[in-house]
């Protein structure tokens, strides 16, 4: 007789009893809570460091198979054109969210109060802005350079440029095809090990939140938080709901598919420590992994809707706190600008608010001092920017394969139907490359 599994070893329950218990610890002892910091950022760099390496072999392996390399270009445009449609939805959800609900309005604020060093301490870390510093960003300066910098735009182009190559080659080059393929699996054996240390990241992440800023000091500023998560449930459910619905899936069944990938998510407030298991159950859902695998990663740079919601709201809430008042004009100008921020940030913890910062330095209208208002409760709204974000990429690339023609829809219907035991158990973390697929 089969023994039902414990509830408790599956990793959304692990996860969750960790952000329980890290709530709880930065609530009752604040310092030590506060000291726990390098948990959470220690298991988001163990995580980023495996980012590069599996996005290169997933797409280049994907490419390599595909046999019409005009599909490549095709499912790109496909997929950048989605992205752009959705960020600006998502940036006009954010703008209409703060003008209807006003959460800025009254602080009157003076500017010359607010601390000058909280937005120059991040305008250094900021992404480059303007077109073309964006797409000399995205070339390295070696081929591993690359990979040093851990940053998935460039990993991206080498990949595909790779992908490319070995599919021009064709079977001279299949020993470096297997040998791709052969790391790829042991990429997500490692992954599987560390994906273990979810929980503990969750603990350590939530306490020093608590810990560090209160439940107390987030009281204030409410409104502003209410407004965005608001912002971002109307987003998800009503923007993403449709577009799953015009293409005859159900939202609520995706969020039920990926619910161990976005609890994790939830506690340690990065979607990078995700993607490799999203690529993979993307692929179990019956999506083409030489699509999926493309549409995903571009996604993790080109599509961060939770960020341009969180860009529209955060500096018109600046704006009325110092009582600027911003012309029309001004309004499509701050659009366009953000239109392109928005895309450089990572996933990790944190980006949003560089992103932000980028943003107002080249918006005179709005004093960029002003970011001194929210950085004290940023940490708590970066969930929702990274939650936000993570799901509109997941219907984007179930949707681009669509398109495609590269969706099983009875393998994706069968699936989704039986969502809640799709998911990998947490057990069976370590073999997730056993269901990698060889090349064709």
């Amino acid at each position: 007789m089969t023994k039902a599994p414990r509830f408790y070893r599956a990793l959304y329950i692990q996860v969750l009893m960790a952000v329980a218990l890290g709530i709880t610890v930065g609530y009752i002892w604040p310092e030590f809570g506060a000291s726990l910091k390098p948990l959470g950022d220690g298991f988001v760099k163990l995580i980023k460091m495996m980012i590069a390496p599996i996005v290169f072999c997933t797409i280049a392996l994907g490419i390599a198979n595909m046999s019409d390399m005009k599909g490549v270009a095709r499912t790109m445009g496909k997929a950048m054109g989605l992205f752009y449609v959705l960020t600006f939805i998502a940036l006009m959800t954010g703008l209409a969210a703060v003008y209807l609900i006003h959460p800025g309005v009254g602080m009157n604020i003076d500017p010359a109060l607010l601390d000058q060093g909280v937005a120059a301490k991040y305008a250094r870390t900021g992404a480059p802005t303007g077109f073309v510093p964006f797409v000399m960003h995205i070339i390295p300066n070696t081929f591993f350079g690359a990979f040093a910098e851990g940053e998935v735009l460039p990993v991206l182009l080498l990949a595909v440029l790779t992908g490319f190559g070995l599919s021009r080659v064709g079977a001279a080059a299949r020993p470096v095809h297997e040998a791709i393929d052969a790391f790829s699996h042991v990429l997500f054996a490692v992954f599987g090990f560390l994906m273990k240390l979810a929980p503990l990241a969750a603990f350590g992440a939530m306490a020093f939140t608590v810990g560090k800023y209160g439940i107390k000091s987030i009281s204030s500023l409410g409104t502003l938080m209410g407004s965005f998560y608001l912002a971002c449930l109307f987003f998800v459910f009503v923007v993403l709901g449709t577009l799953a619905r015009l293409h005859r899936f159900s939202l609520l069944k995706v969020l039920r598919y990926f619910k161990d990938e976005l609890i994790v998510v939830l506690g340690t407030s990065s979607t990078e420590p995700v993607l490799p298991r999203m690529l993979l159950k993307l692929e179990k859902l019956g999506c083409r992994k030489s699509v999926s695998g493309l549409v995903l990663p571009m996604g993790y740079s080109f599509n961060l809707d939770g960020t341009a919601i969180y860009l529209t709201l955060a500096s018109v809430f600046i704006a009325q706190a110092c009582n600027v008042h911003l012309s029309l004009g001004q309004i499509l100008t701050m659009l366009g600008v953000m239109l392109l921020s928005s895309k450089g940030a990572a996933g990790v913890t944190g980006s949003g608010f560089v992103a932000l910062v980028a943003t107002l330095t080249v918006m005179p209208e709005i004093p960029v001092a002003g970011v001194a208002l929210i950085v004290g409760i940023d940490r708590f709204m970066s969930e929702a920017r990274a939650l936000t974000s993570l799901i509109s990429n997941a219907v984007a690339s179930v949707v681009v394969s669509i398109w495609e023609g590269a969706c099983d829809r009875d393998t994706l219907k069968r699936e989704l139907d039986g969502g809640f035991v799709a998911a990998p158990s947490l057990d069976e973390a370590a073999g997730l490359s056993e269901g990698l697929p060889s090349p064709a």
